[in-house]
């Protein structure tokens, strides 16, 4: 039993318990010979962006962000990526719950290739799509011989060139929120004599439909900053393939502020989808 101190309260049966629940509370110190490297690479990550916004044209970024020029890229760009996500949404949540509820031989290896163009450089998915669906492609070929469709050098193709580089975030994200819902709901579906898509439909969808938005909008990101691959499969035409970050690099050339301008919105997009995600992705355990 444990004894009662003179307040009435159980006292700790072990000497000093209650000093080692401080201590154990008590954070730490930062040993300087982590600390010093730490400090240095968050210095090394935000310097950059600190020297954009030091840099930018605040007084004339309004008239920067209006000129015909940066308008039309910023539309572009806005339009490319939605359709490239609503593209990634079409074919890939079926993707993503084929690899996360389905078991069958070479799972692995899928998944692989899905995750490829994550690590892929994107000048070499741009090769390869011109390789694929260029004129003289694999399937491109047939596409212009059978349909009269041809996808290089035009908006179509920067579509398909940020569809192919965006949708594995959408892939991973909704495969990881497949495999954290209880299958359990679907099956009880099943036995009340919905059918697979039934259930998927209306059962799994909206389980998963956090997974699907924090996807949705990664992959919106991505496809919105997407750079090697568009100008290698789509090329770089103002009003027809020019989006942001092309448009970015051209003004850099001639006109640096431009460039700045565009490279803000960038910026703000990027810190829009972070503070977007943070209940998701950035939450501390």
């Amino acid at each position: 039993m444990t004894s009662l101190d003179k307040s009435g309260a159980a006292a700790d049966p072990l000497p000093g318990g209650p000093r080692r629940e401080r201590v154990r509370g008590r954070r730490p110190g930062v040993p300087l010979p982590l600390l010093v490297p730490a400090l240095i690479g968050l210095a090394f990550l935000l310097l950059p962006l600190v020297a954009l916004l030091v840099r930018a044209p605040w007084r004339s970024l309004p008239d920067q962000l209006t000129s015909p020029e940066v308008w039309q890229a910023l539309q572009l760009s806005l339009l490319c990526a939605t359709a490239a996500t609503a593209v990634s949404l079409v074919i890939g949540v079926p993707l993503a719950w084929l690899l996360a509820r389905t078991d069958f031989r070479g799972r692995r290896l899928v998944r692989a290739l899905v995750t490829l163009p994550l690590v892929l450089p994107p000048v070499v998915g741009g090769v390869a799509l011109l390789m694929a669906l260029g004129r003289n492609g694999v399937v491109g070929q047939w596409l212009d011989s059978w349909f009269g469709i041809t996808l290089p050098f035009t908006t179509a193709g920067v579509v398909v060139a940020e569809a192919f580089v965006a949708m594995p975030f959408l892939v991973i994200s909704v495969e990881g929120t497949l495999r954290a819902a209880d299958p359990r709901y679907e099956e009880a579906a099943a036995t009340l004599g919905a059918s697979r898509f039934t259930a998927f439909r209306r059962v799994t969808l909206p389980l998963i439909a956090p997974g699907i938005a924090a996807g949705s909008v990664l992959a919106w990101a991505r496809a919105l900053g997407e750079f090697g691959a568009t100008i290698t499969f789509a090329g770089n035409f103002p009003g027809r393939t020019q989006t942001m970050p092309l448009a970015v690099y051209l003004a850099l050339q001639s006109d640096p502020a431009a460039a700045i301008a565009l490279s803000l919105v960038l910026l703000a997009v990027s810190i829009a989808v972070l503070a977007g995600l943070r209940d998701r992705w950035m939450t501390a355990p």
